[in-house]
């Protein structure tokens, strides 16, 4: 058996980190080898979140002064989110906006969040109510103009980012003018008498629409893989940002189409079988090759 090693000496130069290619010394000859995935070490560094997915943006709704609603459009970097850094962006845009309070104790008060519900297996988006003057004993520092109802922000999830949070396309939370509204009877929203509004989702969050990547092989005939050019998964068993040590306990081979060769290719892929960017390049992917003369010990 012959062993290729692939690292970032290996990868194509178009920024994208996830194309791959040995050139061998000289052409080779292949019948009726096979080939197998052997192990591998590369950071967890592709994002879930980036325009190229359409799913990094959506809305807020915010009432002025003069009683007038504006929409205001969200736009969030590419980057590896979890729910919490997705709060913590959207109270970032509050914050630019100047859509806070602060209240006595000296703590910014933002009028919507996003949470994770660990015993509902959800993402929760509470709304607050703004009101018409300014608590006692709270301060304006950005001197927002005070509405003549009180209200509620509208948060809207658009198609795609609506996956990533597990609410249908689309999904709005309610203005609840002057705490006016009332809720339909749902075990997916509720209100406080405060006016405080809770959306639990209603399907399974999608945090990471790429929880796995696919090794994709030139030169292979797999014929019960869509697409047959499918040579292993990868599912990370560790946090983002962490190094992943990948070895598989047994060797899964795949069947090299008869020919000679100067050169294999490999296309790390996510679950949309797409080519999918890698962020950090550091990697090391091992191969096998078995020619139909090795002798396999077992």
């Amino acid at each position: 058996m012959k062993t290729i090693i692939l690292n970032q000496s290996n990868l194509i130069r178009d920024g994208q980190n996830n194309k791959l290619k040995y050139s061998f010394p000289n052409s080779v000859q292949f019948k009726k080898s096979t080939i197998a995935f052997a192990g591998c070490s590369m950071y967890y560094s592709w994002f879930n979140i980036q325009q190229s997915f359409a799913n990094n943006t959506f809305s807020y709704n915010w009432i002025d002064g003069a009683g007038v609603p504006t929409t205001y459009n969200i736009t969030i970097p590419d980057g590896l989110y979890e729910v919490e850094q997705l709060n913590e962006y959207l109270q970032f845009i509050f914050l630019q906006n100047g859509h806070y309070l602060v209240d006595s104790g000296g703590n910014n008060v933002y009028y919507a969040e996003f949470l994770v519900n660990p015993t509902r297996y959800a993402v929760q988006i509470n709304t607050f109510l703004f009101p018409t003057s300014l608590p006692a004993g709270w301060s304006n520092p950005a001197g927002i103009p005070f509405p003549p109802q009180s209200f509620n922000p509208i948060i809207t999830l658009p198609p795609k980012i609506n996956e990533i949070l597990g609410y249908v396309p689309n999904f709005a939370t309610n203005q609840n003018l002057n705490n006016a509204y009332v809720p339909p009877v749902s075990q997916y929203e509720s209100k406080l008498a405060n006016g405080t509004l809770s959306y639990i989702s209603t399907s399974a969050p999608n945090i990471q629409p790429n929880s796995s990547l696919l090794f994709s092989m030139s030169n292979i005939d797999n014929a019960y893989a869509v697409p047959t050019s499918i040579l292993y998964t990868l599912v990370p068993q560790v946090a983002v940002g962490e190094l992943i040590n990948e070895k598989p306990p047994n060797f899964i081979w795949s069947r090299l189409i008869d020919g000679t060769y100067n050169e294999l290719r490999l296309t790390i892929l996510g679950t949309d079988l797409t080519p999918i960017k890698i962020n950090d390049p550091a990697m090391t992917i091992i191969l096998i090759i078995k020619d139909a003369t090795d002798l396999v010990i077992i």
